[in-house]
């Protein structure tokens, strides 16, 4: 099939420091990661067994001349959620519309979204557990038999108009699906996770991005990025940035990032040889110091280091899961050995 270009928006420009954001990247992080992003599935790195169940839905889809059956993904962010969704346009020949839960506010903006598909086209929504129960509503019959029911009038005088849609395949992604309601989940042909990269594979990424990038690095300091990247795409390559503006903004005569660069740019940037950040410090020192390492309620823990609930639930609990520091429990998050021997480094307690 004959591939169209993907569309995407811009918002304004925000001005930050270029050691900051880590996690969700300046504007010039956004656009720089489009650069090096894989257009096709065999150009998306690791994730072995879902391209596989995805390049046979795609296959069989076309053979029939149908739509590509709808796909949800879960998981943190920064895993490859709207990767996906872009190959799967292009492999299909559409445009990826990218949209989000809480910017479908009412049903006509879900409808406008809908009504202008063209047929193969993609359409993506980030935060699909945010969707409004009305405009979900919607989506199932659009999901189900590619018609769109829109009622016009009020009262008594109301009418259902159907609308016949062009065939199209629906991604939705979220980091809570313990949130996504039975009815709309039903719907999703493939419901898929998607893991924490590993090393090896964030270290291929890095190493194709450098070279998209022109930046020198050798084998021991992409490694060590990935590393510390928390097993997050995203956030390798925007480490991998700011450890390139440390080495031009304080390293003279180096045009090679090494290993002893890579040390120096994280440990001001406050990244730990685990990967770890303040938030993720402060999380562990608090559950040890003030709740005795727990249990101790999401909620508790989030108004305790004043921080979102939402943020640590999604950003911040996965990886300390993954990484053993913390266990959850009927009752609360508890500190596992592993990380109560960490908070006790950090206290000065372990002695």
């Amino acid at each position: 099939m004959k591939r169209r270009e993907s569309k995407s928006g811009k918002g304004d420009r925000v001005k930050t420091s270029p050691l900051s954001n880590i996690k969700n990247g300046t504007e010039d992080d956004q656009e720089a990661e489009m650069t090096v992003r894989p257009q096709k599935l065999d150009e998306i790195i690791g994730r072995v067994d879902e391209k596989k169940k995805i390049g046979m839905m795609i296959k069989s889809a076309c053979k029939r001349g149908e739509s590509v059956d709808h796909i949800l993904f879960y998981g943190p962010p920064g895993l490859g959620k709207t990767t996906f969704a872009l190959a799967i346009a292009n492999e299909l020949g559409g445009h990826l519309h990218v949209t989000s839960g809480p910017a479908i506010q009412k049903i006509g903006d879900l409808a406008t979204i809908l009504t202008s598909l063209k047929r193969n086209d993609v359409i993506f929504i980030d935060e699909i557990h945010r969707l409004r129960k009305g405009v979900e509503e919607v989506l199932y019959p659009a999901m189900e038999d590619g018609k769109l029911d829109i009622v016009v009038g009020k009262g008594v005088s109301a009418k259902t108009l159907r609308l016949n849609l062009e065939q199209f395949t629906l991604i939705g992604a979220t980091t809570q699906i313990g949130n996504i309601s039975s009815p709309m989940r039903d719907r999703f042909g493939l419901v898929q996770r998607l893991e924490f990269f590993g090393s090896g594979d964030l270290k291929k990424m890095l190493s194709r991005a450098a070279k998209i990038w022109k930046i020198e690095a050798d084998e021991e300091s992409l490694l060590e990025i990935a590393l510390r990247s928390r097993g997050t795409a995203r956030i390798a390559l925007r480490l991998l940035r700011r450890v390139r503006d440390f080495m031009e903004a304080y390293s003279k005569d180096v045009d090679r990032l090494n290993k002893e660069i890579v040390d120096e740019a994280l440990e001001l940037l406050g990244v730990d040889t685990y990967g770890l950040e303040d938030l993720d410090r402060k999380i562990l020192s608090v559950m040890y110091e003030y709740y005795s390492g727990g249990p101790v309620g999401l909620s508790t823990l989030a108004a305790t280091v004043s921080d979102d609930i939402n943020t640590i639930a999604d950003v911040y609990e996965p990886y300390l899961l993954q990484i053993g520091f913390i266990s959850r429990t009927p009752r609360g998050r508890m500190l596992t050995e592993k990380g109560v021997g960490y908070a006790q480094k950090l206290l000065g307690t372990d002695l």
